[in-house]
């Protein structure tokens, strides 16, 4: 799945070849088929894995380290997908990848809705720790905003036309305003 996800990084969805993702896994392309049955069977498990590894570094954090309030958590879940780490890299443009082939690839619009709602929810359920009083729409709606601009500034980070701390910086005053919207900050 490693090599896969930096195939897709590299050279985008519609590149992939199974005869390179075999030779960047060091494995046979039979092998590939063996478990994954085909190209489309290879996107579904890697978006999964994708998504793992990114919930691995935006919610691992080490057990000794104090904990956060509900808003840092929201920040922190947020800005974590901004980060100058290979593995971060490698992972959001990857999924940008994906996410663009969705277009030619219907099969992958289900997955991809699934794994967006799922990372909505959970911005959701932090803004609502943050705001008890906020309705579940209005928390919806927040976190759907905020997400979509995490991965509208991801993309023009990784292409070169945003700083990083600018688009951190975006995010975080993001987060002021959806905040007030929901009547705190």
């Amino acid at each position: 799945m490693e090599a896969a996800a930096r195939v897709i990084a590299r050279r985008g969805v519609r590149g992939l070849r199974v005869e390179e993702l075999a030779a960047e896994a060091g494995v046979s392309t039979a092998l590939i088929y063996y478990h994954f049955k085909d190209r489309a069977g290879i996107l579904r498990r890697t978006l999964e894995f994708i998504n793992d590894r990114a919930a691995g570094y935006t919610t691992g954090r080490d057990p000794d380290a104090a904990p956060l309030g509900p808003r840092q958590e929201l920040e922190q879940a947020l800005l974590l997908e901004l980060q100058d780490d290979e593995l971060v890299r490698e992972n959001s443009t990857a999924w940008g990848e994906l996410r663009a082939s969705a277009i030619f690839e219907p099969h992958l619009q289900e997955d991809l809705a699934r794994a967006t709602l799922i990372w909505v929810q959970e911005i959701a359920a932090l803004l609502g720790r943050i705001c008890p009083m906020a309705t579940a729409s209005g928390l919806t709606v927040a976190a759907e905003r905020l997400t979509g601009l995490v991965e509208g500034l991801s993309m023009r980070w990784l292409s070169g036309i945003l700083p990083l701390e600018h688009a951190r910086e975006l995010v975080l005053d993001a987060v002021d305003a959806e905040l007030e919207r929901l009547g705190q900050r």
